[in-house]
C-alpha cells in the first residue's frame, strides 16, 4: 500500500526564515519536510508522508488574502495531495487565520481532507471552525510535543473517512446537527440531566449554547461639561510610521499616544495601522476614526470638560479576545487613576 501524500503549510517562524521582521514573507513551496513537520512526520509511520511544504509570512497573508491564497492553492495543487495540514498554529492568532483561510480554500476547491489545529482563544477557531476540522492545542509552542502527533493521526483518519466527534477527536465542535436514533426519549433525557444539575452531578449538554458576557453599564456622567473625556479606538489609528509597530492584524501590543495641544490630525502626522478595512481615508484624515477635531470643538463650546491629552489604540482586526480584554483592564487603570471621567470607544 502506497502512503498517502500530506501538504503542510507554516509560516515564517517555524519555516526557518525569521520572525515579525520577516513576517511579509511571499509564498513559497518546498520539497519535503520543514520544521514542525518533522514531528507530524515521524507519527505518520509508514501511511503518511509530507512530501511539500507551503511557508507564508503571517503579515503577508493576512494583507494579501485573496492574492496569497491563490498562490498556496496553486503551489498545493502541483503537488497532488491526498491530505492538507496546516499548523498547529497554537495562539498565533494571524498564524490562525492563515491555516483557517488556507485550510478552507483546499477543501473548497482541491478538494481533499484538510485539517489545523490552534489554541481555543486563537481568532482563527471562530472564524474557521464551521468549515474547517480544528484540533485543540496549548496556547504555545511548548505543547508541540503532543499537538503534532495528534494532528497526525487526526488526518489519518480523517483520510480514512472514519466516524470522527468532538470530545473523542479533540477538535472544536462545528455546529453540525444530526439525526440519530437513541434508546430513551427527549423528555426523559432532559429530565434526567436537569436532576444532575440540580444535585449538582456532572452531566454533559446535547446542545451547547454560546457563552456572552454580561456587562453591567455604568451609571450616567453626572456632568458632562465637567467631565473629562478621554478617546480609545480600536481603528488603528497611530502616529506616522506606526512606531511602536502595531500589528495590522491580531495585535499583540497596543500604543499609547499624545495629543495634547493637537486640534486636529492630519495625514502628515497620522495614519492607521489596521489591516481590516480600506485605509485611504483614515490615512487622509485620521479624525475619521479618532474623532480629535470634533472633541476640541466640543471642548472650546464647554460641551465638555476637557478632551485627556493622551489616546489608547491598537488593531481589532483579529485580536483575541483574551488580548483585548487584557489590554483593556491594562489601560482603563491608567484612564481612572488619571482622573477621566468618560471613554468614547471607536472602531471602523
Amino acid at each position: 500500500m502506497s502512503k498517502l501524500r500530506v501538504v503542510h503549510y507554516i509560516n515564517q517562524f517555524y519555516g526557518g526564515i525569521g520572525g515579525e521582521e520577516h513576517a511579509g514573507h511571499k509564498p513559497e513551496c518546498r520539497e519535503g519536510i520543514v520544521g514542525p513537520g518533522m514531528a507530524i512526520n515521524g507519527a505518520f509511520g509508514d501511511n503518511a508522508e509530507i512530501v511539500g511544504t507551503v511557508i507564508c509570512g503571517d503579515s503577508y497573508f493576512n494583507e494579501n488574502v485573496e492574492e496569497a491564497t491563490k498562490a498556496v492553492l496553486e503551489m498545493v495543487a502541483k503537488l497532488k495531495p491526498d491530505v492538507f495540514i496546516a499548523g498547529p498554529a497554537f495562539n498565533a492568532g494571524r498564524y490562525g487565520m492563515a491555516c483557517g483561510a488556507v485550510s478552507k480554500a483546499v477543501a473548497a476547491d482541491i478538494g481533499i481532507p484538510v485539517a489545523t489545529a490552534m489554541y481555543e482563544e486563537n481568532p482563527g477557531v471562530d472564524s474557521f471552525r464551521r468549515d474547517v476540522y480544528i484540533l485543540k492545542t496549548g496556547d504555545s509552542a511548548a505543547a508541540m510535543r503532543t499537538a503534532a502527533p495528534a494532528l497526525a493521526a487526526f488526518a489519518l483518519k480523517l483520510a480514512k473517512g472514519e466516524k470522527l466527534a468532538p470530545e473523542a477527536d479533540g477538535y472544536f465542535p462545528r455546529g453540525v446537527r444530526k439525526n440519530v436514533f437513541v434508546e430513551e426519549t427527549g423528555a426523559k433525557r432532559a429530565v434526567d440531566m436537569l436532576i444532575k444539575k440540580m444535585k449538582a452531578q456532572p452531566f454533559t449538554t446535547e446542545y451547547a449554547m454560546p457563552q456572552f458576557d454580561n456587562v453591567a453599564p455604568n451609571a450616567p456622567v453626572a456632568d458632562i461639561t465637567k467631565a473629562t473625556v478621554a478617546l480609545v479606538t480600536s481603528g488603528g489609528i497611530v502616529p506616522k510610521t506606526n512606531p511602536d509597530r502595531i500589528e495590522s492584524s491580531s495585535a499583540s501590543k497596543y500604543g499609547t499616544y499624545s495629543i495634547a495641544g493637537v486640534s486636529d490630525l492630519t495625514e502628515a502626522s497620522h495614519e492607521t495601522a489596521h489591516g481590516g478595512y480600506d485605509p485611504v481615508y483614515a490615512n487622509a484624515d485620521a479624525d475619521r476614526v479618532l474623532p480629535v477635531d470634533v472633541m476640541r470643538e466640543l471642548e472650546k463650546e464647554g460641551k465638555i470638560g476637557k478632551l485627556y491629552e493622551t489616546f489608547h489604540t491598537t488593531v481589532g482586526n483579529g485580536t483575541s479576545v483574551a488580548s483585548s480584554k487584557g489590554f483593556a483592564a491594562e489601560y482603563a487603570q491608567k484612564l481612572v487613576s488619571a482622573g477621566v471621567d468618560a471613554v468614547i470607544l471607536t472602531s471602523t
